[in-house]
C-alpha cells in the first residue's frame, strides 16, 4: 500500500475514532485540519486546492432547507399542526402511537429531517405515553424509528446528503454499465428502502414487546384528549402563509418529476428553482423562507440559531477529508479491504454491519455516510458486480438503524423525555442493548433485503 494511501487512512481513522470519543467535538473542523495536513505532506496538495473540496452545492441546499424549516418552526407553525393531528385520535388513545408514528414520518418526509422533527416531537411524544400508559420503550422504538425512516427523502437533509454522493458517483457507475437513471426517482425508492427496513426493525420490536399487548388493553379506556394535547390555538395569518409555502415546497420539488406535469414548467421556471432540467430543493427554500421574512412571518435570527450547523459542518468537513483521502489512494485501499471478505450479495450485510457498529458511537449523517457512500463505485468495480443502489441503501440503513441506543442524540432525548414514572437507568439499558443490537439486525436486514432479494 503506498504511504499516502496507509497515511489518510489512518488520518480517517483517527477522526473518526476522535468522534466516537468525544461527541461534543465537531470533527468537521478536525477533517479540514487532517486533510490539510495529510494533503500537503503525503499527496503534495497544497491547502487551498485542498479547500476547493468543500461541497458548495450540498452546503447551500442544506442551509436553504433547514432555514425554511427553521422559520416554520420558531414562528409556533409545526408545533400547532403537531397538535391538533393528534387531536384527531379523539376518545380512542389506541390511535395515538399511529397517529404520531404518521405525523413524525410527514413531517420528516416534507423536509425538516430527522433531527429537526425529533426534537421537535419527541418531548411530547413521551409525555404522552406517560399519559396513556405506554411504556417510555415502546414509544422510543415507535417515534424513533418514524425518524430514521424517513430520514432519506429526498427533500430532507439527511436524504439531500444521501442524493448528493448518488449524484456524484453516477458518471463513476455509468462508466461500469449502471445506469441509475433519474435522481428524484432514485431518491425515493432509497426513502421506501429505508422505511422498509425501519418498519421490520423497530415497528416489529414495538409490536413484539408488549405493543400489541398495550393497544388490545385501550378497547375500555376513558381518557378525554384534551388531557392529552389540549386545543391549540387557531393558525394565525402568517402560520397559514408558512404552511402555504411548505405545500408550494414540496409542490415544485416533486410536480417537475411525474409525466404528467412537468410539461407545465417552462424551462425559465426551471431556471429560477433549479439548474433548468430539475429543480432544487435549496433554490426553492431559499425563495420561499425570503418571501416569509418579507411579510413577517418569521424571525431571521431565531431560524438560524435553530438550524443545525453541527451537521452541516461535520459533513463538510468529512468531505474534504475523504476527497484528500480518495486523491491519495485510500479510498481504493478501503474499498480492497472490505472487497476481499464480501462479494456481490455478501456485501450489503458486511456494510450495514461496520457503518452500524461506527454510527453506534458517531454521526450517522456527519461522519459515516460522507465516509461510507464514495466507496459505492469502488466496491462495484472491484467486486465485479453488486447493485449500486442496494449498497448505498445499507450504508443508509445500517448507520441509521443503531440510532435508538442512548449513546446517540435520539436515545438520549428519549432517555431525557421520559416520565417521572420510568426507571430511566432500565431504559438507559433497554435502549443502548436494542441499538447495538442494531448492527448485527441491520445486517440482517439489509443482506436479506439488498442481497437476497435485491430490492
Amino acid at each position: 500500500m503506498p504511504i499516502a494511501a496507509f497515511a489518510s487512512l489512518i488520518g480517517v481513522a483517527i477522526v473518526v475514532g476522535i468522534s466516537m470519543y468525544n461527541e461534543e467535538l465537531n470533527v468537521g473542523i478536525v477533517g479540514i485540519a487532517f486533510a490539510v495536513i495529510i494533503g500537503a505532506i503525503f499527496a503534495n496538495m497544497s491547502a487551498a486546492k485542498i479547500m476547493q473540496a468543500w461541497p458548495l452545492d450540498l452546503f447551500m441546499i442544506l442551509t436553504g432547507v433547514t432555514f425554511l424549516f427553521g422559520v416554520a418552526t420558531t414562528n409556533g407553525t409545526m408545533q400547532k399542526l403537531t397538535s391538533n393531528a393528534i387531536r384527531l385520535a379523539g376518545g380512542n388513545t389506541a390511535l395515538i402511537p399511529l397517529i404520531l408514528f404518521l405525523l413524525i414520518t410527514i413531517i420528516t418526509t416534507i423536509g425538516p429531517g430527522n433531527i429537526a422533527t425529533f426534537t421537535l416531537m419527541a418531548p411530547m411524544a413521551m409525555a404522552i405515553a406517560e399519559r396513556i400508559g405506554m411504556k417510555a420503550f415502546l414509544m422510543s422504538l415507535l417515534i424513533v424509528g418514524a425518524a430514521e425512516g424517513a430520514a432519506f427523502s429526498p427533500i430532507a437533509p439527511t436524504g439531500i446528503i444521501s442524493t448528493h454522493f448518488v449524484t456524484q458517483m453516477t458518471p463513476k457507475l455509468a462508466a461500469l454499465g449502471q445506469t441509475l437513471g433519474d435522481a428524484n426517482a432514485l431518491g425515493w425508492k432509497i426513502y421506501f428502502n429505508s422505511m422498509f427496513a425501519q418498519l421490520i426493525a423497530n415497528v416489529g420490536g414495538f409490536f413484539l414487546f408488549g405493543g400489541w399487548l398495550w393497544v388490545r388493553q385501550q378497547r375500555n379506556s376513558t381518557l378525554s384528549i384534551d388531557e392529552i394535547a389540549p386545543k391549540p390555538e387557531p393558525l394565525d395569518k402568517m402560520q397559514w402563509m408558512t404552511v402555504a409555502c411548505i405545500a408550494v415546497l414540496v409542490l415544485l420539488v416533486i410536480l417537475p418529476g411525474i409525466s404528467v406535469t412537468k410539461g407545465l414548467f417552462s424551462t425559465t421556471m426551471l431556471n429560477i428553482i433549479g439548474n433548468g432540467k430539475v429543480p432544487n430543493v435549496g433554490a426553492v427554500a431559499f425563495i420561499l423562507a425570503s418571501l416569509l421574512l418579507l411579510i413577517n412571518a418569521g424571525d431571521s435570527k431565531a431560524a438560524i440559531k435553530s438550524m443545525p450547523w453541527s451537521v452541516i459542518i461535520m459533513v463538510g468537513g468529512m468531505g474534504i477529508l475523504v476527497d484528500v483521502m480518495d486523491k491519495a489512494g485510500g479510498l481504493k485501499a478501503l474499498v480492497n479491504i472490505i472487497a476481499s471478505v464480501s462479494n456481490p450479495t455478501t456485501v450489503n450485510g458486511m456494510l450495514a454491519f461496520v457503518t452500524g457498529v461506527i454510527s453506534s458511537y458517531s454521526s450517522s449523517s456527519g461522519v459515516v455516510m460522507p465516509m461510507f457512500l464514495p466507496l459505492v463505485p469502488g466496491l462495484v468495480e472491484t467486486l465485479g458486480g453488486g447493485s449500486a443502489v442496494a449498497m448505498v441503501s445499507s450504508i443508509n440503513v445500517g448507520s441509521h438503524l443503531v440510532n435508538m441506543a442512548p449513546l446517540s442524540l435520539f436515545g438520549a432525548v428519549c432517555v431525557a423525555c421520559a416520565g417521572d414514572s420510568e426507571d430511566k437507568g432500565k431504559l438507559f439499558r433497554q435502549l443502548l442493548i436494542w441499538g447495538l443490537s442494531m448492527s448485527v439486525v441491520g445486517a440482517v436486514i439489509c443482506y436479506v433485503m439488498f442481497g437476497l432479494l435485491n430490492l
